[in-house]
């Protein structure tokens, strides 16, 4: 088969401002002297950050330990905790810094100060230790977004236990499926959860995943976060509140070893058995501590609020692990973008004095749909950086992000990286000129390439296969009790130790990379080879059209027919006036790019089917357009009515 055909055309450069530049801590010139150390040494690079960025109860002596590739090691004979240089290591200069802004769905607001936040941890530390819970030990964290899941992740990280927090959204069977493959035996939830208004019944979900297969869970430790009763069952279910009560505030941190793990979290598993991705602890944290120093360049006046749910790799890089392991201010938010009403977003940005927000393209798309006006009834000013994540954004998302939410001024971290490399592989460095749709560069140390089906590395504007040629500190370390799956899934290259990442990505004659989606979706169309991004993003440059999503059907004649799945910013057409639309928006894709991207199925929906964490199932979509009955979970999607509006065309 042909390498992927990059069809999308997209010129503009935005470069930072010679005064904006002065105010970041890396300078272009620092960034190109760390590009060069990385190399020239590549382990030396990584050894000298974790030095001087950690804190390490015993000093490591080896850097990288390659000898079982692809299991990679990194500083295996150093010994840490990730709970005190997330927290500990701050009390003497920024005891009485706030570490956490938390606002609730109904506005409820709760502040805590880095030595408050050591307190609450080294209690519910104590918590579990009296409950039983050990060293190596597995516990499930099924939580909302709120601040006892984070201190429940450091708790965890404090006594050496392995957390595997699961996204509130997720049925109980998904629940139950993480449970009896990571073996554990505690679980920690709430009896219940507030959402846009509404609230959802987390501790009946625990219920039902624990009635069956699931007895080596002993306790289930229950935070009341609602005034809604809760069904406790005798000598299983606690009381958060009075399992802590009498513990002291004071737990010494459990020294682990670099490679001991830190957390498990389970991906989808949408094509079968959930994968437990296996993080370490310190080049887990070493990679999330630079990346929030990097990428948002975090210092003592920020207020930096990452959108994401913890039950996802961001929001444990990028919520509960790295913005504390810097000493920044974070906010964590319970609620949705649209409740009460769609300015929420930047009503909290207003009111907490957000400097620096991070989330994700879907949300930015959702919130184009309300227009302009909107954004601007709130006051943006302290803005400076803003960041996407999740997928790769579209050139006209990345432009109404930039013009109406960050004035013009402020740069956009368009930030690529999965679950499995734990942190931000590819992305900018605020000093960085920017392009539209591109993540840009690989950061130091990560070496990207791109490869054709038989493993050849291309050069120039071709599109392939995106890997990473070297290991990094934070890379995943095995999934958990399946070898065969981590090396087949990872390291499917025989002879060649690249880490294949699923993505196909073209870069460009500048040496910018552009993620052209999941190597899943690319599209065969008449013996072309073509990414769903751009297809989406041409889609999205129409007037009319708010949000796009596009997957392939079987074609007789083409192998692949493109269809579209449209969410419009108009009142939804019908009759001739649909039909009139349909075909304006086929011309319009055709003149963007080519007729050979042309759509030959459009539907129109209010909305994409997204889960709770604004992902889009496009499987969902992928049955729907091939005509199939849809028999996969939709438990999590955040309104299943969706399904119906595409399913007639």
């Amino acid at each position: 088969m042909s390498n992927i055909e990059s069809i999308l055309t997209e010129n503009r450069v935005f470069e930072v401002s010679d005064e904006i530049k002065k105010t970041f801590s890396v300078s272009e010139e620092k960034l190109a002297e760390m590009r060069a150390k990385a190399a020239e040494d590549h382990v030396g690079f990584w050894s000298d950050l974790a030095r001087e960025k950690l804190s390490w109860s015993k000093p490591f002596t080896v850097g990288l330990d390659d000898s079982k590739a692809p299991h990679y090691k990194w500083f295996t004979d150093g010994e840490l905790n990730v709970s005190y240089n997330c927290i500990d290591r701050h009390l003497q200069d920024k005891s009485d810094k706030t570490a956490i802004i938390f606002e609730g769905d109904r506005g409820d607001i709760e502040r805590y100060t880095y030595k408050e936040l050591h307190d609450q941890v080294c209690r519910f530390a104590n918590t579990l230790t009296a409950q039983g819970v050990e060293k190596g030990d597995r516990v499930i964290i099924y939580m909302p977004m709120i601040p006892q899941a984070v201190i429940a992740m450091q708790a965890c990280a404090r006594i050496g236990a392995i957390h595997s927090v699961v996204f509130g959204g997720f049925s109980a069977e998904a629940l139950r499926d993480r449970i009896v493959d990571a073996g554990a035996k505690m679980v920690i939830t709430t009896n219940g959860s507030r959402r846009g208004g509404k609230t959802i019944p987390l501790k009946h979900a625990v219920d039902t995943a624990l009635e069956k297969g699931c007895e080596q869970v002993k306790k289930v430790i229950v935070y009341r976060r609602t005034d809604d009763e809760v069904e406790m069952q005798e000598g299983r279910d606690i009381d958060w509140l009075e399992a802590e009560a009498g513990m002291s505030n004071y737990h010494d941190p459990v020294a682990v070893d670099s490679e001991h793990p830190l957390f498990l979290l389970y991906t989808s598993g949408s094509t079968g058995k959930p994968k437990g991705v296996q993080h370490s602890s310190g080049g887990y944290l070493l990679n999330a501590h630079v990346t929030n120093e990097w990428m948002f360049d975090l210092n003592d006046n920020d207020v930096f609020w990452c959108t994401a749910d913890v039950g996802w790799i961001t929001g444990h890089s990028y919520v509960a692990y790295g913005p504390l392991s810097v000493g920044a201010t974070m906010v964590m938010f319970e609620g949705v973008p649209t409740y009460p009403d769609a300015g929420r977003f930047w009503q909290v940005c207003q009111d907490h004095g957000v400097t620096v927000f991070y989330t994700a393209p879907t949300a930015i798309r959702a919130l184009m749909k309300f227009g302009a006006d909107l954004p601007k009834q709130y006051d943006l000013e302290k803005l400076r950086l803003l960041g996407t994540v999740g997928e790769p954004i579209n050139p006209e998302a990345w432009m109404w992000y930039h013009d109406v939410i960050g004035q013009g001024r402020c740069p956009i971290i368009d930030t690529w990286w999965q679950t499995e490399t734990g942190a931000h592989m590819i992305a900018p460095f605020p000093v960085t000129p920017l392009k539209p749709g591109s993540c840009t560069q690989p950061l130091p140390g990560i070496d990207a390439v791109i490869l054709d089906e038989e493993g050849n590395e291309l050069i120039g504007n071709e599109g392939g296969l995106l890997a990473i040629k070297q290991p990094w500190p934070s890379m995943i370390r095995n999934v958990w009790g399946d070898e065969e799956r981590y090396r087949n899934t990872y390291f499917p290259l025989e002879g060649k130790p690249y880490y294949v990442v699923g993505d196909s990505a073209h870069r460009d004659a500048d040496g910018y990379f552009w993620i052209l989606g999941r190597v899943d979706d690319v599209l065969n169309v008449s013996g072309h080879r073509l990414g769903t991004m751009e297809i989406e993003s041409a889609l999205v440059s129409h007037a009319k059209v708010a949000e796009a999503a596009v997957v392939g059907r079987p074609h007789d004649v083409k192998g692949e027919a493109v269809a579209a799945f449209v969410v419009l910013n108009v009142d939804l057409p019908e009759g001739d006036e649909r039909d009139a639309l349909v075909q304006e928006l086929r011309n319009w894709v055709s003149q963007e790019i080519g007729p050979i991207a042309k759509p030959d199925d459009i539907r129109f929906g209010t909305n994409l089917p997204k889960t709770r964490s604004g992902k889009i199932m496009r499987r969902l979509l992928r049955a729907i357009a091939k005509g199939e009955e849809i028999t996969q979970d939709t438990s999590t999607l955040e309104d299943p009515t969706i399904l119906d509006q595409f399913q007639k065309k």
